[in-house]
């Protein structure tokens, strides 16, 4: 995926910020922020491995667990004619809508991982 790094097993997103003329990358899975910010890739690595080895120590520290823990759901407000279109296609497919939309976000996630 574009604009990701993984460092050490924990993904983060990257941007650039050019009001600092710095990237900045955030860890997306962590129960906390975690960021850091670099000139380049090769810093911002480095950088990434700083903040995660913090992040992480204070966790132990504290006994926290450093990963977010995700439910399983989220709501979703789509416009009518879009979801009348993909209970449709669903149907079609012979899946209820929920698992067509999982099957869908699935194979635009994969490269993510």
């Amino acid at each position: 995926m574009r604009n990701s790094m993984t460092i050490n097993g924990y993904r983060a997103i990257i941007q650039y910020d050019p009001d600092i003329e710095m990237f900045r990358g955030e860890f997306v899975d962590l129960s906390g922020s975690a960021d850091f910010y670099a000139r380049d890739v090769a810093g911002l690595r480095h950088e990434g491995e700083l903040s995660l080895k913090v992040f992480l120590e204070m966790c132990a520290e504290e006994n926290v667990d450093p990963l977010r823990q995700y439910s399983g759901k989220f709501n979703l407000r789509i416009p009518r004619e879009l979801h009348a279109d993909i209970a449709h296609a669903a149907a079609a497919e012979g899946k209820s809508l929920n698992q067509w939309v999982i099957d869908k976000l699935g194979q635009e996630t994969r490269s993510v991982r």
